[in-house]
């Protein structure tokens, strides 16, 4: 059954034209991923779904009758005084008017003029049954229960529950946001990078709840494992136009290769027809001048030229951001970390860890979120001091930090003085080198603050090629990247003459940049060698 229709539509967003001529069927059972580049249009997509945006004339977004459509943007807004609990649990606001019905009928059924009349009791009894009936469908009084579950299950312990919204990060406000989504359980689910600020027990938590979920499910994620891990279908948005294939996302980009290579094959012979029949034309438009009884072959040749269905020539290699880190050895002893302890007020979050780092090491730390991975990166940069312990950085390392929230950025700066700020060089070079990290010429003396999530982690990482660090500090570098840039990035540090240690809930990216892992849980770190997918074996072979 198709739950959302899209016909012919174009939409325009200031004189920018987004897509044009989309057509889309969502069907009531699928779970499709909708990727593409960073500014390719898949929030506007989900946006003309939700009716924010409307078509251009002449196209049509519909939906099957009684279909609900639940919407969870990059940026959630809630009432800044409401508890996260109560604003949780105000997802489904249909399970506080159910049981409000049920306390009112409870209280008719005690009132004489009911209970003394049968008519009247056996109508009461029989509203009581039916709202019993959705009510327990709703959840019945485990309800509260489920809620409590799917906010730990995302990532926010109890003691956030009785705090104000307002007091949250922006990261945890979207996850009230996507509790509140999932408990109200409309019929299609559109979620704009649900993923974005959770840690890796968060997202395996959130893989399960969208495999169990009983309607539609379009995803905006970079996440390729999780991709992998849940979708039935990917819709590709890509130069205007929407690719659909049935299957995950490493299935759908060999697809997509081989697709190509046809295309690009197809198109090849299609030209050198064209190219056949027009050097022919030429011959015979000649010969017509000397004798008119060719000029009816050239007329068939015109025809058959005018009806070929020519071919778009398919984009084989899109540019990307031009990332190469020029790291050097330095010391062969990078990090070490001697009983390190660090607490705030009454919480410990480190407890006497101790760890080496050696040149050329490229180490993960995972662990649930607040659990001190972020204030291990501030010790080793010195921004934090330990209350116990000793932080040793080697005698000639230098280090490079890639902030999880920008905080490097100065925002009211533009960003070619943010690069020339970064290393002295002449404003034509500052242009040609912003230019490598994709931002055209008219984007040069925008403020960063102007940017979006994805720009400036671009911006980001062209300040760390410009730092010439030999050691790299990164804290989620991949979360606001497209799967280009990620890709690149990847392609990057696995050339890098230096040394690592990210943090990162990117399991793909794990996979393919590091080859041992932290696991900082309870104030302590456990190490473990290879990649996430080898982390995970042994954890699982644990039980």
């Amino acid at each position: 059954m198709i739950s959302v229709q899209l016909a012919n539509v174009t939409l325009i967003l200031g004189a920018r034209p987004i897509f044009r001529e989309l057509t889309w069927s969502i069907q009531h059972d699928q779970v499709i991923g909708l990727i593409g580049p960073n500014g390719a249009g898949k929030s506007s997509l989900l946006k003309l779904i939700t009716g924010e945006f409307n078509p251009e004339p002449g196209g049509n977004v519909s939906r099957s009758r009684g279909i609900t459509v639940g919407y969870l943007p990059q940026q959630v807004e809630l009432n800044p005084q409401e508890k996260v609990f109560e604003a949780a649990l105000a997802g489904n606001p249909r399970w506080r008017e159910v049981q409000a019905a049920l306390d009112l009928v409870e209280t008719r059924m005690a009132e004489p003029q009911v209970y003394n009349h049968p008519k009247a009791l056996t109508r009461a009894l029989q509203e009581q049954a039916r709202l019993l009936e959705e009510y327990t469908a709703l959840g019945g009084e485990s309800y509260p229960e489920r809620v409590a579950e799917i906010l730990t299950g995302l990532g926010l312990s109890a003691r956030d529950f009785d705090k104000a919204i307002g007091l949250l990060s922006g990261g945890q406000k979207k996850l009230v946001g996507l509790a509140r989504l999932l408990l109200s359980r409309p019929d299609v689910l559109l979620l704009d990078e649900p993923d974005n600020h959770l840690d890796l027990n968060g997202k395996v938590f959130l893989e399960g709840l969208i495999r169990q979920y009983p309607g539609a499910v379009v995803l905006v994620s970079h996440d390729r494992y999780l991709l992998d891990a849940v979708v039935t279908h990917i819709a590709e948005i890509e130069d205007g136009k929407l690719t659909l294939f049935a299957g995950d996302y490493t299935l759908y980009m060999a697809d997509k290769a081989e697709r190509l290579a046809r295309q690009d094959q197809l198109y090849r012979i299609q030209q050198r027809e064209i190219r056949r029949l027009e050097t022919a034309m030429k011959r015979y438009a000649l010969w017509t001048l000397q004798n008119d009884k060719f000029a009816s072959r050239m007329h068939a040749m015109e025809n058959r030229l005018e009806r070929i269905d020519r071919m778009d020539r398919p984009v084989l290699e899109r540019r990307r951001m031009d990332v190469e880190l020029n790291g050097w050895r330095g010391s062969n002893k990078v990090l070490e970390m001697l009983g390190v302890q660090k607490s705030f007020g009454s919480q410990a979050v480190l407890r006497g860890v101790s760890a080496l780092v050696r040149h050329g090491e490229r180490i993960g730390v995972v662990g649930p979120n607040g659990a001190g991975k972020s204030v291990l990166l501030r010790l080793i940069l010195g921004e934090e001091q330990p209350d116990g312990g000793e932080v040793r950085i080697g005698p000639s390392i230098k280090l490079g930090y890639y902030a999880q929230e920008h905080e490097t950025l100065v925002p009211e700066m533009t960003l070619i003085d943010t690069v020339r700020r970064a290393s002295p060089m002449s404003e034509s070079s500052a242009v040609a080198f912003l230019n490598r990290y994709l931002f055209p010429y008219p984007r040069v003396n925008q403020k960063v603050m102007e940017l979006s999530g994805g720009e400036r982690s671009r911006l980001q990482v062209a300040l760390l090629v410009l730092s010439g660090a030999n050691f790299l500090l990164l804290d989620e570098p991949t979360n606001n990247l497209d799967i280009a840039s990620a890709e690149v990035l990847e392609n990057a540090l696995e050339d890098f003459v230096g040394t690592v240690l990210v943090i990162s809930h990117d399991r793909y990216f794990l996979d393919r940049t590091v080859e041992g892992i932290w696991a900082l849980e309870d104030g302590e770190i456990k190490e473990y060698f290879g990649g996430y997918s080898d982390y995970l074996r042994v954890i699982q072979s644990r039980g």
